[in-house]
């Protein structure tokens, strides 16, 4: 596959922003970086039962339940009868998932504003507001179908 310049700066893109995020993750320590998305997706979609964080997560239910298992035995989430069914499950955060989260968070920022230490102050406003675009222009990911794979 021949990858254009564009195509080069956004995998070279793509690589710091996941290093950024691996590296928080590591400092947090003791909870993997899927972890972390599961906790995010929860936080994003309070109330959330097992099918709708699968969905959130682009994962399977089997999946995202053993990732649940963990969560609740690290004490990061809790599971509760939803009030309309006793037999559907509602997730939540614990007060230490939403600290962990919030830890994870903190460092994740503390990368991206290191790394924009490196960029001209001049190209700061540029450069959010190029990203503020992109944000805005990309349906949320979990109502996305996957992308295709090129040949």
């Amino acid at each position: 596959m021949k990858l254009t310049p564009g195509d080069e700066v956004l995998l070279a893109a793509l690589r710091l922003a996941m290093g950024v995020s691996v590296r928080a993750a590591d400092v947090v320590g003791g909870i993997s970086p899927v972890q972390l998305r599961a906790l995010t997706v929860l936080r994003e979609t309070a109330g959330a039962n097992l099918v709708q964080l699968a969905q959130g997560m682009g994962v399977t239910v089997s999946t995202a339940s053993r990732l649940v298992d963990r969560l609740v035995a690290a004490g990061l989430a809790e599971r509760r009868p939803a009030p309309q069914t006793r037999r559907e499950i509602r997730l939540s955060l614990t007060r230490s998932g939403k600290a962990t989260l919030s830890r994870y968070d903190r460092l994740r920022l503390d990368g991206l504003h290191s790394c924009l230490h490196h960029v001209p102050t001049e190209h700061h406003e540029t450069l959010v507001a190029a990203l503020r675009t992109l944000v805005d222009s990309v349906p949320d990911v979990r109502e996305s179908p996957p992308p295709a794979v090129a040949d």
